[in-house]
């Protein structure tokens, strides 16, 4: 409903408000360093904002939580020493318990184990409500920057896997503001590990920044992956419909077979190619839109190279590239396969359509041929018709006739009648043209 907000301007628009608060709806944490951030993102398919909300209840101190708190899509929840971020997304709910780094976990630190402290307990966090499409354990530390040993600082606290990483930021120095260091594996505990190294002074609006663009650009990296597998099960599929497009189109070319069967076996082609595009339509269009978005999350990051290692730009580059290649030439691939069966639908329809066209024709010349026959036919009943009309005229004549000469008058009926005869021929073939006259005037 309109609201007056200033009396120096007209009625709001009913979603001004709404609206103008959209970039401020998932403002970024503020995170002090050292800080450990546990971070998983949730599908949230088949799961209510009832669900959620009852698990965000259970955290110490939040029991009177309202349901009408969770009507937007972000809520940050301050508990005693660590803070729990819920943020949910048409396809994903993300929380992140922002946390400090335990002492155990400092840089140097040879793969320290985390999942047993992290802040709300291993249990709250086995039993968030959906199914784990990510889950991060993101190290930040005010330190380790300069080191010249830091690969291999990173390689201890990170565990196997190649070192992914780079500087990120450019400040007014001309310096990086931080260092990214990953090896994007699953540890046995379920979780990816990535460091984040800053210097000592970094605010801690910045280092909530920088953890927001890492986290969303490992989520929306697995988020646009999810069509691969779609495009990997879609691809023999189209393959055997382009072959049995090519014999139909075949048939249609030699004619072959009759227009029916054609018929059954198009539609039942274009159902399923129709299918296939109402089924995975929507997840290749996410795909695309999630692999913008780790473009511009990496492009965010402004990196710089970090000697002895590929960027994550490159790492992605190299890795996301090919995948998103097969998802997008996948869909390109359906949608044509689409627009041939429909244009193979035009030409069976355009045969079909010069077949009735022909017998169409033919019928009205059989038509224009019977209504020659039945003209001919009308013209020879009216002769007859006139005769036996004439003959039942004479006929009442001659009863006349007969009776006046009966009444005494001196003529003879036979004669009198047979000279009249062709005066009543003449007249009813005469009242005969005048009706034909007056139906053809009347049907124009």
């Amino acid at each position: 409903m309109n609201e007056i907000t200033s009396r120096y301007l007209p009625l709001d628009d009913a979603q001004r408000r709404t609206l103008h608060n959209e970039i401020h709806a998932r403002p970024p944490a503020r995170v002090r360093l050292p800080a450990l951030i546990v971070y998983v993102a949730v599908l949230n398919g088949g799961i209510s904002r009832e669900q959620e909300w009852q698990h965000l209840r259970s955290l110490p101190g939040h029991a009177d939580l309202t349901l009408d708190k969770l009507s937007g899509n972000f809520l940050r929840l301050r508990c005693d020493g660590f803070t729990v971020k819920w943020e949910r997304h048409t396809e994903f709910t993300r929380y992140s318990i922002v946390q400090a780094l335990p002492a155990h976990a400092q840089w140097g630190a040879t793969l320290p184990e985390l999942a047993p402290h992290v802040a709300v307990g291993t249990p709250w966090l086995r039993d968030i409500p959906g199914q784990t499409v990510a889950a991060i354990q993101l190290a930040m530390l005010p330190e380790g920057m300069q080191d010249a040993d830091v690969l291999d600082k990173a390689q201890a606290w990170l565990g196997e896997g190649v070192i992914i990483g780079s500087r990120m930021g450019n400040t007014s120095e001309g310096q990086s503001h931080s260092c990214l260091l990953t090896h994007f594996r699953i540890g046995e505990d379920g979780f990816e590990r990535m460091l984040v190294l800053a210097p000592a002074h970094t605010l801690e609006g910045r280092a909530g920044r920088i953890s927001q663009r890492v986290l969303e650009l490992e989520t929306y990296r697995l988020m646009a992956l999810r069509g691969l597998p779609l495009a990997k099960q879609l691809s023999p599929v189209l393959a055997q419909a382009e072959a049995q497009l090519a014999d139909i189109t075949a048939r249609l070319e030699l004619k072959q077979d009759d227009d029916q069967s054609l018929l059954d076996d198009l539609v039942g082609l274009a159902a399923r190619v129709e299918r296939a595009t109402a089924e995975h339509g929507y997840r290749f269009s996410a795909t695309r839109a999630y692999d913008r978005l780790v473009s511009e999350r990496i492009a965010e990051l402004r990196e710089r190279p970090l000697q002895g290692t590929q960027t994550v730009g490159e790492f992605m580059q190299r890795r996301l590239s090919p995948a998103m290649a097969t998802v997008v030439a996948t869909s390109q691939r359906l949608s044509a396969l689409s627009e041939r069966v429909s244009r193979a639908s035009d030409l069976l329809r355009t045969r079909v359509d010069i077949a009735t066209e022909t017998q169409n024709q033919q019928l009205l010349e059989k038509l224009t041929r019977g209504q020659a026959l039945q003209l001919r036919l009308q013209s020879t009943v009216e002769g007859l018709s006139i005769a036996a009309i004439s003959y039942y005229v004479v006929s009442l004549l001659l009863y006349v006739a007969k009776a006046l000469r009966a009444a005494g008058m001196p003529f003879q009926p036979e004669v009198a009648v047979g000279v009249l005869v062709p005066v009543v021929f003449w007249g009813v073939w005469k009242a005969v043209q005048r009706i034909h006259e007056k139906l053809h005037q009347a049907e124009h």
